[in-house]
């Protein structure tokens, strides 16, 4: 019984998978009690509807905007201080242990992140977003995915490294992309729709849509048709 009138639920909320005949009813009552819980505190918190995990942090409230059925796992943490507001997509979810940071420094106001419907990322994930991060619809990644929007400086030689400032380009993820864990964006990195991101790679370029993509740097393994 339980089991059928969560799946309703879910159908309702925009999810498209149907439960495993296998999972027991003691499992359904704990994952709506503990997203009942997180709703709550969504409510409490940030006054919309957002379920939200125990221990998060989430800076500048104002600046963000937060789709429908948006989920913030556990102790993940929000710098919502940039130059643009940052959204996070409807149905979308940041996994728990996660960081979001987009202005790290007084000498830059960062440009911020955001993030399309139905997207999910792993636990552990960093979003160094100073230099702008847009990621699109249901795109899935896992654990330990970090992005970095931005480089230092360093040609000039009669300078410290950390005295020449930083440059950015931003990252931009297209559509439909699987990311494998462990994966790393750097700074002016385009990744196409449609596309497959081996787990361990680093990212560093333009790749058209249809790619798989691996290695470190990363090239192109596949072409999808």
């Amino acid at each position: 019984m339980i089991k059928n009138i969560f799946q309703k639920l879910l159908y309702k909320s925009g999810k498209t998978y149907s439960i495993d005949a296998n999972i027991p009813d003691g499992l359904i009552w704990q994952t709506l009690y503990r997203r009942i819980m997180m709703l709550t505190r969504g409510i409490l918190t940030l006054r919309k509807k957002v379920y939200l995990g125990r221990g998060c942090s989430i800076s500048n409230k104002k600046n963000i905007i937060f789709g429908y059925n948006v989920t913030i796992e556990k102790n993940t943490i929000i710098d919502g201080y940039a130059l643009e507001k940052l959204s996070i997509g409807h149905g979308s979810r940041i996994g728990a242990y996660s960081l979001v940071s987009c202005t790290s420094h007084l000498s830059k106001y960062g440009v911020g992140l955001k993030m399309g419907n139905n997207s999910a990322v792993g636990q552990f994930t960093e979003f160094g977003a100073a230099g702008g991060i847009v990621i699109g619809d249901d795109v899935i990644m896992g654990s330990y995915v970090s992005f970095h929007s931005e480089n230092h400086n360093f040609n000039d030689t009669t300078k410290l490294i950390r005295e020449q400032g930083v440059s950015s380009k931003g990252i931009q993820i297209g559509n439909d992309v699987w990311v494998g864990a462990k994966v790393t964006f750097l700074d002016g990195s385009k990744v196409g729709n449609h596309c497959v991101v081996a787990a361990g790679a680093v990212v560093n370029g333009v790749f058209p849509d249809h790619s798989v993509i691996g290695g470190v740097p990363a090239k192109i393994l596949k072409t999808l048709v």
